[in-house]
């Protein structure tokens, strides 16, 4: 065993150190002024410590990943899904389509309750569950040619638990895309600048994806620094082309961004993985960790206090008007995923199993590309904690809360123990150039808000408005590239779920299949998304209010998956990696799922808001955010269909639960009765690098395969 050097031992001292004093002004400062940048070394050096030992020790000592395997991308290589790809640009691709609405928005709306209860959660749980989810859910699909999370379970849960699996995985899977693609049209709807700068990353990609298979095969280097040139390029020209005669344009309706969204996702879909799908979503990695980065030296530089209470009364009382519910469970579901994701565990069973060169690489892909969506979510609480708390509940809580005029939300935000003038709200709204910002719901406004306040306190006032139009734009290009990837892996998953029944869906690339199965996942959201953009309480708006809990019952199945895999393959002793965190998950979303359900506060539960509703109907009386009689009937059905909807879906995940812990009892006593789906061992012939920067060891192994050169490039 290689002993530490004193200067790595120093290095991580420091390293830890900055980390501890973090947390320690987070934890002990009370009513003095916090500095945001004590969050980012809090954060940050967490991170580091994790990924340097607790990620290293889990790879390593618990999944023994092994880099003499051949994984799914080198033996069944066919050009289409399964392609060999440098592990730089998958790292990309995997953050790129994690990395959806939830680290953005989440943490805004949940600083409602405060900035360190979000922290805390962001922070510990991604060190501990989401970033453990990602990494083991990515190696164990690695070892069973990719397969997605529903069919694992099939094949490792037994038919039952695995037909509850694959049916709740996918009707998730359906409403998660919904929802990303309603947050696309909402920000893309009235902006020419984004619409355009979105435009054009499809023919870089496409530029950059045969660069990279034709041109010059493996110098990734070389067109990563053309891509970046062109896509600053497509940035700086679409304020360009929303300056000019051209903005019309490129100023599309919501109902015509639809169809071009689910043409996007078809095309996306069916066209080989190396073309348009790897290069645009490590393309867009540039733009979103370019721009955290800056955040980050932004709050280092600007050093700008956290306004917002650590712990605001909403925590306790549970009635706050962004969002309604108790600290716990509630805080939780609303962080979603930037610290744990159901959705995450699709695309480690997606995509990403069918590209990753070596299993070594598990550890960088998986669970570091986690972390670095846990500091997207950092940076979006610090963005929604800097600004006024005033202004913050002024722009989250709903219209039938705070009135429609600068002075009816200033008198309601006074009700809520904060305070904030008319004239200063009227201004807030003149300095980004918006005529209002009341109400401006989501979470996306409030993180715009909170990124021009850093960024012009580095580059001068006099760029506020172009900051907060950025953000915006930054928004939309980071929840698209979540939207192309999860419908090929919803499509994975459709063909699972009937290759089963028909042998040929087997086989993700089979043209048939693959375009059918394309087109019903794409048919699917696509319809909801239709009927949600021009009906405002129909469609995707009917399933909004269950996407935090869909999203964090999907993590329980994948993590009750790890357990069970980690059990059946022989490391019992190490079942708890994945084990408690399925356990602390269950437990918070089982409990906001029967309070949605059971509740009698009709903020929060379902049906208790179908009988107040009714018995308004009854009455004659039209209720907010109903506008009409017809809309209050439409509430009553959405309230019915969200309450059933999430009793099923909850009903589903414990029976999974039960009975992965049943085939778990079964493999304890009885080892020998256990059978796993493993792909069988072939060596690989591939030599790649495990991180980012390749070690001594495999510079000297490159050189001597003869691809050196090529392949550090």
């Amino acid at each position: 065993m290689r002993t530490a050097s004193p200067r790595t031992i120093a290095l991580w001292t420091l390293v830890a150190l900055v980390g501890a004093a973090g947390w320690s002004v987070l934890a002990l400062a009370r009513g003095e002024e916090v500095s945001a940048a004590w969050m980012v070394a809090a954060a940050l050096g967490t991170y580091a410590i994790a990924y340097r030992f607790y990620a290293k020790f889990i790879a390593h000592k618990v999944l023994k990943v092994d880099a003499t395997r051949a994984t799914p991308a080198e033996r069944l290589n066919d050009g289409m899904d399964f392609h060999p790809t440098d592990r730089r640009v998958l790292l990309g691709h995997h953050f790129a389509a994690i990395a959806g609405a939830g680290p953005l928005v989440g943490p805004v709306l949940a600083a409602q309750m405060g900035y360190l209860p979000g922290t805390i959660w962001i922070i510990v749980g991604v060190v501990l569950a989401g970033a453990v989810q990602d990494m083991v859910v990515l190696f164990f699909s690695t070892r069973r040619d990719g397969r997605s999370l529903g069919q694992m379970a099939r094949e490792e849960i037994g038919p039952f638990g695995g037909a509850a699996a694959l049916i709740a995985a996918f009707a998730i899977m359906i409403i998660l895309l919904g929802v990303l693609a309603l947050v696309v049209v909402n920000a893309l709807a009235a902006s020419p600048w984004g619409t355009f700068s979105l435009a054009m990353t499809i023919p870089i990609a496409l530029f950059m994806g045969f660069y990279l298979r034709v041109v010059r095969p493996g110098r990734v280097s070389e067109v990563s620094l053309i891509g970046v040139a062109l896509l600053l390029l497509a940035l700086v020209a679409g304020r360009w082309v929303a300056e000019s005669s051209w903005a019309g344009a490129f100023t599309l309706k919501p109902s015509t961004l639809v169809v071009w969204l689910v043409a996007y996702g078809f095309v996306a879909s069916v066209l080989p993985v190396w073309m348009l799908l790897a290069p645009r979503d490590y393309l867009s990695t540039f733009m979103k960790l370019g721009t955290i980065a800056l955040l980050a030296v932004g709050v280092v530089v600007a050093l700008p206090t956290l306004k917002m209470d650590p712990v605001t009364d909403f925590a306790s009382r549970g009635d706050g008007p962004v969002f309604a519910g108790s600290l716990f469970p509630f805080v939780f579901i609303t962080i979603a995923c930037g610290a744990l994701s159901g959705f995450h565990a699709l695309i480690s069973s997606g995509t990403t199993p069918k590209m990753i060169q070596k299993e070594t690489q598990v550890r960088m892909i998986g669970y570091g590309s986690m972390l670095m969506e846990s500091s997207v979510a950092i940076m979006a609480l610090i963005a929604a904690s800097i600004i006024d708390p005033g202004l913050y509940f002024a722009m989250n809580a709903p219209a039938g809360v705070i009135g429609d005029s600068v002075q009816s939300a200033s008198q309601a935000v006074a009700h809520f123990g904060y305070s904030i003038s008319p004239g200063d709200l009227a201004q807030a709204a003149k300095n980004v150039e918006e005529s209002t910002l009341l109400s401006r719901t989501g979470g996306a406004p409030t993180l715009a808000i909170g990124v021009s306040e850093i960024f012009s306190k580095v580059t001068g006032d006099g760029l506020r408005a172009f900051w907060y139009h950025f953000a915006i734009m930054f928004e939309a290009l980071f929840i698209l590239t979540a939207l192309d990837a999860g419908t090929r892996v919803g499509r994975f998953m459709l063909q699972d779920m009937l290759g089963n029944v028909v042998k040929p869906f087997k086989n993700v690339s089979w043209k048939p299949g693959l375009l059918l199965c394309s087109a019903a996942v794409v048919g699917l959201w696509g319809y909801f998304l239709w009927v949600g953009v021009h009906e405002p309480l129909g469609g995707i708006n009917q399933l909004f209010p269950i996407f935090g809990i869909a999203n964090q019952l999907l993590a329980a199945v994948a993590l009750a998956v790890c357990t069970t895999l980690l059990v059946k393959s022989g490391r019992l002793k190490w079942a708890w990696i994945t084990g408690v965190p399925l356990a602390w998950d269950a437990t918070v979303t089982l409990t906001a799922s029967w309070q949605k359900v059971f509740s009698s506060d009709p903020k929060v539960g379902f049906f208790q808001q179908r009988a107040n509703y009714r018995d308004a109907i009854d009455a004659g009386k039209v209720l907010p955010p109903a506008k009409s009689m017809d809309d209050m009937h439409t509430v009553v059905t959405n309230s019915t269909v969200d309450g059933v909807l999430t009793a099923a879906l909850a009903l589903l995940i414990v029976v999974v639960i039960v009975d992965a812990a049943r085939i778990c009892v079964k493999h304890v006593r009885d080892p020998r009765s256990s059978k796993l789906s493993e792909a069988p061992y072939l060596e690989s012939t591939l030599v790649a690098p495990a991180g980012l920067f390749p070690s001594r060891k495999e510079k000297e192994e490159r050189r001597d395969a003869g691809v050196g050169s090529a392949a550090g490039r």
